[in-house]
């Protein structure tokens, strides 16, 4: 189940990158679907009917990408119950380490 989930978040997160790409930015300048002349879209869709297609495709695809998302986070959670770091045993005490030895007398010279 995660797997096809996660095929179609993938294959949603590629569509969404192309279609943000294809859109005109606010000056114009780095859409790929551009306006009047150099080729594009210019033939196939003009003025608005591209604006609007593209931003309502554009939010159903985001909306359909953070659905996705949650799936994914929800089932990747249900492993087992949850866990807490308070609920697990202390480890057992470590024993005191052993004294150091009484330095040895001074040489003489």
């Amino acid at each position: 189940m995660i797997t096809v989930i996660l095929v179609i978040h993938l294959i949603l997160a590629i569509a969404l990158v192309g279609v943000v790409l294809l859109q005109r930015s606010e000056g114009g300048a780095l859409g790929i679907g551009g306006g009047g002349g150099g080729g594009g879209m210019s033939g196939f869709m003009t003025g608005r009917s591209t604006t609007n297609l593209l931003t309502r495709a554009t939010a159903i695809l985001a909306t359909l990408f953070i659905c996705t998302s949650l799936a994914l986070a929800k089932l990747a959670g249900t492993g087992g119950p949850p866990a807490s770091i308070l609920d697990t045993p202390m480890p057992p005490a470590q024993e005191q380490p052993a004294e150091p030895a009484e330095p040895a007398a001074p040489l003489a010279r």
